[in-house]
C-alpha cells in the first residue's frame, strides 16, 4: 500500500511538472522576442534552471535555449520573406542580441545562411499564400538541416 500512495504521488508530481513546462513552453512561444533565460523561466515555475532543462528535454526533445531559438528562426524566416528588412534588423525584432549567434543558429536550422534565405525565399514564395508559405518553410527541429538549399516546398 506504501507503494501505491508513493506511485500516486509521483504522478501526480509528474503531471504538475507537465503543467508548468507547457506554461514555459508558451511563454517562450509569446515572448521569443523579449530577453528569456533559462533561470528567469524556471523562477516563474518554481523548478531550477538545472531540473527545467532535463524535464523540458524530455518532454519536447530539446532544451529550452534550443526551443527558443527554434522560435525565433521561424518569425525571422516570415520577416525575410517579406523582404523589407535586412537581416541585422530582423536579428534584433525577433530578439536576438548577436547577430553572429543568429546567422549561425539560422544557418544550423534552415541550411543557408540569413542573407541567402532572404534573396531566394521571397522568390520561391512569391505568390503563396503566407499560411502555406509558412508551413513549407519551417525550420527542421532536433536535428540539422539537410543539404545547402533552403526548404522551400
Amino acid at each position: 500500500m506504501i507503494w501505491q500512495v508513493t506511485s500516486r504521488s509521483t504522478e501526480e508530481e509528474h503531471l504538475r511538472d507537465l503543467a508548468r513546462l507547457r506554461r514555459v513552453r508558451d511563454r517562450i512561444d509569446r515572448e521569443y522576442a523579449q530577453p528569456l533565460d533559462v533561470e528567469a523561466l524556471a523562477r516563474a515555475v518554481n523548478m531550477s534552471a538545472g531540473h527545467l532543462s532535463r524535464q523540458f528535454r524530455l518532454a519536447y526533445g530539446e532544451s529550452p535555449y534550443a526551443y527558443l531559438m527554434t522560435r525565433r528562426v521561424e518569425r525571422a524566416m516570415a520577416l525575410l520573406r517579406r523582404g523589407d528588412l535586412g537581416v541585422t534588423e530582423v536579428c534584433f525584432a525577433v530578439g536576438c542580441s548577436s547577430l553572429g549567434t543568429f546567422s549561425t543558429r539560422f544557418t544550423e536550422l534552415v541550411g543557408v545562411p540569413p542573407s541567402t534565405y532572404r534573396r531566394e525565399a521571397a522568390r520561391a514564395t512569391a505568390g503563396m499564400p503566407a499560411c502555406v508559405a509558412k508551413q513549407v518553410t519551417r525550420p527542421i527541429r532536433n536535428r540539422e538541416a539537410r543539404g545547402t538549399k533552403p526548404q522551400l516546398a
